[in-house]
C-alpha cells in the first residue's frame, strides 16, 4: 500500500520540478520524452501499416466521443462546425481514393469516420442548432480549401495510379493537416473547453503523433533517403513528413494543457493565449 501512495507523490514532485524549470529546459525535456516515445514505437511496432491503422482508429474514436457528447448532453456547445465540415470533406475524398486505389481496412475506417462525422454535422446544423455558438466559430473553410487545392496541383504523388486520384489524395492530405485549426480558434475564442471536446481534440493529437512517428522512423531507417529525394524533384514524401509534423505541432500545446488539467483534477479546461 505504501508503494501505491508513494508513486503519485513521486510523479507530483517530478511535475512540480518541471514546472519550475526555464522554457529552454522544458523544451529539452519535451524533446527527450518525444525521442523516448519514438524509440519505443520503433522497437514495438513491427509493421509500418500498423501506424496508419492506429492513427485512423484513434481519430475514429475521437469522432465517436463527439457523437456520445451530442447524444448524452444534447448540446454541441464548444464544437466547431467548420472543423467537422473539413473533416467530412477530406474523409470523403480519401474514401473515394482509397476505394479506387486500395479497398482495404483503411476504406472501412474512412467509411465509419465519414458516416460519424456527417451525423455530427447533421446534429449541429439541425437538431442542436440552438446550442451551436456560431459567433465563436469564425474561421472560413475556404482559407483551407483554396490553398490546399493549389498545393495539390503543384505537389502530389507520382505513381502508376491515375493523376486525378493522386491530386485528390494530396488535396485531402493538405486539408487534414490544418482541419483542426477552426476548432482550436473556437476554443481560444471561448477560453474554456468542456470535457468531451477536450477528449476529442486530444484524440486528434495522439492520432497525429502516431502518424508523424511513422514517417520519422521511416526517415531514420532509410538513412535519410526520403529527404534526399528532393534533389531529384520528388517533393511529395518530404511534404507528407512536413504535414505530419505540422499537425502534431499544432496540437502539441493543447495536449500539454489537457494532461495538465487531468493532473489537476479539472473537469473544464482553461486555455492560455498561446493555444
Amino acid at each position: 500500500m505504501g508503494k501505491r501512495r508513494g508513486t503519485p507523490q513521486v510523479v507530483e514532485k517530478a511535475l512540480q520540478w518541471v514546472k519550475k524549470q526555464s522554457m529552454r529546459t522544458k523544451m529539452f525535456l519535451g524533446f527527450v520524452v518525444v525521442m523516448c516515445l519514438l524509440i519505443t514505437l520503433k522497437y514495438t511496432v513491427k509493421r509500418s501499416r500498423h501506424f496508419f491503422l492506429a492513427s485512423e482508429t484513434i481519430h475514429v474514436a475521437g469522432v465517436i466521443i463527439l457523437a456520445y457528447k451530442l447524444i448524452r448532453k444534447k448540446s454541441c456547445t464548444g464544437l466547431s462546425l467548420k472543423t467537422q465540415e473539413l473533416t467530412a470533406i477530406f474523409t470523403a475524398v480519401r474514401l473515394l481514393c482509397s476505394s479506387a486505389l486500395e479497398g482495404d481496412v483503411h476504406t472501412l475506417l474512412d467509411s465509419t469516420m465519414l458516416l460519424s462525422t456527417l451525423w455530427v454535422i447533421y446534429m449541429m446544423r439541425f437538431k442542436l442548432k440552438s446550442t451551436y455558438i456560431k459567433d465563436l466559430d469564425t474561421m472560413s473553410i475556404y482559407y483551407v480549401l483554396g490553398p490546399a487545392a493549389v498545393l495539390a496541383l503543384l505537389i502530389h504523388p507520382k505513381t502508376h495510379h491515375g493523376t486525378f486520384y493522386l491530386i485528390l489524395w494530396a488535396f485531402c492530405s493538405y486539408v487534414e493537416a490544418v482541419s483542426v485549426l477552426p476548432q482550436l480558434q473556437l476554443m481560444q475564442n471561448a477560453k474554456m473547453v468542456e470535457p468531451f471536446t477536450a477528449h476529442y481534440v486530444f484524440a486528434l493529437g495522439v492520432s497525429r503523433f502516431v502518424g508523424a512517428a511513422h514517417w520519422i522512423i521511416q526517415v531514420y531507417e532509410s538513412g535519410g533517403h526520403y529527404l534526399r529525394i528532393i534533389g531529384y524533384g520528388h517533393f511529395w514524401i518530404p511534404m507528407v513528413i512536413l504535414l505530419e509534423i505540422v499537425q502534431t505541432t499544432i496540437l502539441a500545446d493543447f495536449c500539454y494543457y489537457y494532461v495538465k488539467s487531468l493532473k489537476d483534477g479539472k473537469i473544464v479546461m482553461s486555455l492560455s493565449a498561446n493555444v
